[in-house]
């Protein structure tokens, strides 16, 4: 299905060439070591141009305008939110796997990115899984590590992927490492890793007054085998979590500590 992904109908704002050209330009100085020895192919659309339009006119750049993508829309696994948007039709891919609460057009620097990937003959891929948007309270890294393993299946069985490099923002991060740890089948496909903004949920977390309390009903309820039901509103007022997904956010080795030492105290 080819069409053009958008945030909005109001995001209508075109990119100068100037602004995208200098921003594809930064990004390719990175890029360009991922990519390294592949030479241009004749007939390559030229980006620093027509990447980035007034929406009139026929062209072939990964980015129409703010907000705005062309591309392919796919399904890559049998759930409703398996689904993914690719710019460009390239051989070889970077996948973007954000944080809690992101989905499609999750980062303003996805645009230049998609601009300088297809002057590389790379496309950016987007994607939903399961933990998408409200859905990461209900949801867990393992989980996503087998969403990220089905789409990079499909890249390679269906697209005739010949590698890809994984981008994780915040959250995504840990997917990243957690999905290399597993050691799955299609992860020696995965040519590059990276980790742009990587944070730690627990350390935040740990900073609320109420997660110390949350956390000790999370552990009693995964005591009693209540793991999977949720958790009370104020426990995360963003989403619904579960108990065992709200320990694995929260927990921490200091309150480990700290309940531990409680407890010898107490008896």
């Amino acid at each position: 299905m080819n069409l053009s992904l958008s945030s909005s109908a109001s995001s209508s704002a075109s990119l100068t060439s100037s602004s995208s050209s200098s921003s594809s330009s930064s990004t390719g100085s990175w890029l360009s070591g991922i990519v390294r020895g592949r030479s241009d192919r004749p007939g390559t659309v030229k980006m620093a141009s027509n990447s980035v339009g007034s929406g009139s006119g026929d062209f072939a750049g990964p980015v129409v305008r703010k907000n705005q993508y062309r591309g392919v829309l796919f399904k890559y696994g049998s759930k409703p939110m398996q689904v993914a948007f690719k710019t460009g039709d390239y051989k070889q891919q970077v996948i973007f796997i954000g944080g809690l609460t992101d989905g499609f057009l999750a980062t303003e620097y996805l645009e230049p990115l998609a601009i300088a990937l297809d002057r590389e003959k790379w496309s950016l891929v987007q994607f939903l899984m399961s933990s998408s948007y409200s859905g990461f309270g209900i949801s867990s890294l393992q989980q996503d590590a087998m969403e990220v393993d089905q789409l990079i299946s499909h890249l390679i069985n269906k697209e005739d992927s010949e590698g890809v490099v994984l981008l994780g923002h915040s959250t995504g991060c840990q997917d990243i490492v957690h999905y290399m740890g597993t050691n799955a089948a299609c992860s020696r496909a995965v040519r590059a890793a990276i980790l742009q903004a990587p944070v730690s949920d627990r350390e935040y977390r740990a900073t609320l007054p109420e997660t110390a309390g949350m956390i000790d009903l999370a552990s009693s309820m995964i005591r009693e085998g209540r793991g999977s039901e949720l958790m009370p509103r104020e426990a995360d007022p963003t989403a619904p979590i579960t108990a065992i997904r709200y320990h694995s956010c929260a927990h921490t080795w200091e309150m480990m500590t700290c309940s531990v030492r409680t407890l010898v105290m107490t008896n």
